[in-house]
């Protein structure tokens, strides 16, 4: 019986699995429900880009779409519940389709590259619960409208614009994490946010928000982090703020609070949890007179305020503060030994205030602590031996202080430390030996201190550390070869020492993460090393004043990152490698002082972010490259004291960026171009000392009026030059010739015309007479003898030569002598002492009286005047 029971329930096993096969081997079809929800994700990827193809399994003919598909999560029936496509590099917009998913409850589209507004059938999905857009590039208003059951909604990272929507206590009043941060957020905060009861994260971090705080946020009593850094807030902290029951974390840096710290940030009225209060880069001016700090306070972050008065010695009863950051402040007076007590303390920084006295020895009381910045204060005496025992020390910052004394050794013990700032002080001795054991430390610097004696050849153990600046010191000797061992080295500073000298390792030149070199103000000898061009990562060499001899090595052309070349002040000579135009990221060549010949090549123009150009003090010869005006970025051009001839070039005014120009000491003739002038920001211009001659231009001579920068110019006149002009005199003389030769001639113009006018009457004059002579003579011509007694009287009249002026007439002479009958003495009307009136009956019936003058009056005129006409 038994085997044939278990034979039947082998053969109901089978059976059953069969019908599950075959079910899911004839592809149900999906329901209307879930084929909509397909069709919705078919747009959704539509409408974006998949530059990976992330989104390559998304077909809607597979049986098992889409619960199959990559992000999709599905819920036991089959409906996508869960749309999880972070950082895929996806870009384009959401489709509006997406409210065909009525049943999803996430959406994780983080870490993209969406872009557009969102649309607003992100509102018609009634299950949403977590929305998580952060680190797209959205854009538009953030919607004022979601699901009522969201709890999540991240949009920061975005380019979201306007105010924050004051309904979104109402459309969704069961949020618990709201993070709107670095957007473009404008307005004020809308106290409406006070009514999310269970809002546990508010972060408005990095947008643009203004006004206050307001006080009703201190209602939202599930708040545990309120971040709103990096915005215009201004006025007041409200009390009530850091009293919110479960606040942890109130950070509210970058803004412009002001006034006083509320005392509740330190003892909460109601809080026993928060434990990060950060202030910092604020306006507040006061912290409370008499206070003590929360038990539970672990971070309290004050720099870059406008605290003042003595150090507030209540902060050490903070005794689980790990942070205690007050930098950046006006405090004064001695630190106090309280600090002691801090024993959880972490960091401590004190820098960048007015703080006086010694370091407190107690200080090696806080064993857990891991950065001391004591920096930039007026710090005295000598640096504790006990900080040796701080063994989690990673970071020691004391520059710019007035310490003095020897480096402890006992820092060798610090094994941890990476960071060891000692510069600016009045440190003495040797630099120890014993810190050769610093196997982790980054950073060392002991510049601008008195050290003296060698550099230590066991600094090549040092073999962690990437910048070494032991600048303006008494270090004598030579460089170790030691130094070659520090092949992580990117900065090394030994300038201004006076008295390292010798030539220069060639282990020096086997480092290949060596960005910045300076060996300035030495007394190393030697060619100048061809060894730096190894360098492939160097971008500033300056060995400036020392005694380097030979010329400059043509492969530094080949250092393509290089952008700072400063070799002044040596003993180098020869011409300037042509392949030194090679050097395209070049901002600073600094030649001056050597003995370097030759002409200035032309291709420097090719160095287009060249800012200064300092070829003073040397021996070049040759003109002033017209092509140097293409370096378009030259702040600073200097070739004083050379042997340049020739002409300033005009097209130096193209250099519109330069504010330095020198070109005295040299050989240089012509005149000064004009046009220099026109260089907006040059302020310092000095071309003494050479061959130039004329007027110094107006536009110049006024910018600039400092004499010593145009005098050892003999040909040289004008402002601010006390030397006159002789042209200048000659001008003027030659105006006023000038304005008088053109009196002259206007005046001779003018009477020639007049003349020429008075020519011109006397010929007519001439002409009229003529022609009336020629009148008379005709009559006289045609003239028969009188009629009558042939009197004398007729007799003469009849002689006398006559004129006959007829006014208003159209009568002839002619007819006149006919019409008088030729002056018959019949028919003379009257005598008179102006001559003779005669009757003229002319033959249409006029009759006139015409008066004969005597022949001494007009020539014997005849005057004729009407009398009448008859019929």
């Amino acid at each position: 019986m038994k085997p044939s029971h278990s034979l039947q329930l082998c053969l109901l096993h089978l059976l059953l699995l069969f019908t599950i096969h075959l079910l899911s081997a004839t592809g149900a079809t999906p329901t209307r429900g879930v084929q909509s929800e397909i069709d919705g994700l078919t747009a959704f990827r539509q409408a974006i880009h998949d530059p990976t193809a992330a989104l390559s399994t998304w077909d809607p003919s597979a049986s098992s779409a889409p619960c199959s598909w990559r992000g999709i999560v599905c819920s036991d029936d089959g409906h996508v519940v869960e749309l999880l496509l972070p950082r895929l590099s996806l870009s384009g917009r959401i489709s509006d389709r997406i409210s065909d998913l009525p049943f999803i409850e996430k959406i994780s589209l983080f870490e993209n590259s969406f872009t557009g507004p969102l649309p607003f059938s992100l509102s018609r999905l009634p299950r949403l619960t977590s929305l998580l857009l952060q680190f797209n590039i959205f854009t538009g208003p953030v919607p004022s409208s979601f699901s009522p059951q969201l709890r999540y909604l991240d949009l920061s990272s975005n380019a979201f614009t306007g105010e924050i929507p004051t309904n979104l206590s109402s459309f969704a009043p069961g949020l618990q994490f709201l993070n709107l941060s670095s957007n473009r957020l404008r307005g004020t905060i809308p106290p409406s946010l006070g009514l999310l009861q269970n809002l546990h994260h508010l972060l408005l971090d990095w947008n643009l928000l203004e006004g206050t705080i307001p006080t009703a946020i201190a209602n939202c009593s599930s708040l545990n982090h309120l971040s709103i850094q990096g915005n215009k807030l201004r006025g007041i902290l409200p009390a009530a703020i850091p009293s919110i029951p479960s606040l942890q974390i109130l950070s509210l840096s970058h803004n412009q609070f002001s006034g006083s710290i509320p005392e509740t940030v330190f003892q909460p009225e109601t809080n026993s949890s928060l434990h990060t209060v950060q202030l910092a880069y604020n306006t507040f001016s006061d912290l409370p007179k008499a206070a003590s700090v929360s038990s539970t306070l672990q971070v309290l972050e004050l720099e870059e305020n406008k605290l003042s008065g003595l150090f507030p010695a209540w902060l050490a009863s903070g005794s689980r503060l790990t942070v205690l950051d007050i930098s950046g402040n006006n405090f004064s007076g001695v630190i106090s030994p309280q600090l002691g007590q801090l024993t959880a303390l972490e960091e401590l920084r004190l820098g960048r205030n007015s703080f006086s006295g010694s370091i407190p020895i107690e200080i090696a009381k806080c064993g857990a602590l891991h950065i001391l910045e004591l920096e930039k204060n007026h710090l005295s005496g000598e640096i504790p031996v006990a900080i040796g025992g701080l063994n989690s020390l990673k970071d020691i910052y004391f520059e710019e202080n007035d310490l003095s004394g020897e480096i402890p050794s006992s820092l060798a013990n610090l094994s941890s430390l990476e960071t060891l700032s000692l510069g600016q002080n009045h440190l003495t001795g040797f630099l120890p030996d014993e810190l050769s054991r610093l196997s982790n430390l980054t950073f060392l610097d002991a510049s601008g201190n008195n050290l003296s004696g060698r550099i230590p050849d066991s600094i090549g153990n040092l073999t962690a550390l990437q910048i070494l600046n032991l600048s303006s010191n008494n270090f004598s000797g030579r460089i170790p070869a030691s130094i070659g061992s520090l092949t992580n080295l990117r900065v090394l500073d030994l300038s201004e020492q006076k008295n390292l000298s010798g030539s220069l390792p060639e282990e020096l030149f086997s480092l290949p993460n060596l960005q910045y070199i300076s060996l300035a103000g030495n007394s190393f000898s030697g060619d100048l090393p061809e060894g730096f061009s190894s360098l492939w990562s160097l971008r500033q060499l300056n060995l400036t004043g020392n005694s380097f001899s030979g010329s400059i090595p043509a492969t530094y052309g080949y250092l393509e990152v290089l952008s700072v070349l400063s070799l002044a002040n040596n003993r180098i000579a020869g011409e300037i490698p042509l392949e030194l135009a090679n050097l395209f990221n070049l901002t600073v060549l600094e030649l001056r002082e050597n003995q370097l010949t030759g002409s200035i090549p032309a291709g420097l123009s090719h160095l287009g972010f060249l800012e200064v150009l300092d070829l003073g003090k040397n021996s070049f010869s040759g003109e002033i490259p017209q092509e140097i005006s293409n370096c378009s970025s030259l702040v600073a051009l200097k070739l004083d004291g050379n042997r340049l001839t020739g002409e300033i070039p005009s097209s130096l005014s193209n250099l519109s960026k330069m504010q330095i120009l020198d070109l005295s000491s040299n050989n240089l003739n012509g005149s000064i171009p004009s046009l220099l002038a026109q260089i907006p920001g040059l302020t310092s211009f000095n071309v003494s000392n050479n061959e130039l001659g004329g007027e110094i231009p107006k536009l110049v001579g006024s910018r600039f009026r400092v004499a010593s920068a145009f005098s050892g110019n003999s040909k040289l006149c004008g402002s601010p030059l006390e030397t006159e002009c002789d042209d200048s005199k000659k001008q003027q003389r030659r105006k006023k010739i000038e304005r008088f030769a053109l009196f002259i001639g206007v005046a001779t113009a003018a009477l020639l015309l007049v003349l020429l006018l008075c020519c011109c009457c006397a010929i007519t004059l001439l002409r009229w007479r003529r022609r009336f002579l020629e009148t008379q003579n005709g009559v006289k011509k045609h003239r028969s003898p009188g009629r009558g007694s042939g009197s004398s009287t007729g007799t003469e009249a009849g002689r006398l030569p006559t004129k006959l002026i007829m006014f208003n007439s159209r009568l002839t002479y002619a007819d006149t002598v006919e019409a008088t009958r030729q002056f018959d003495e019949e028919n003379v009307l009257s005598r008179g002492r102006h001559g003779l009136v005669f009757k003229a009956c002319y033959s249409d019936g006029t009759v006139l009286c015409i008066l004969r003058l005597p022949s001494t009056s007009s020539d014997g005129a005849v005057v004729a005047h009407g009398m009448g006409k008859y019929p």
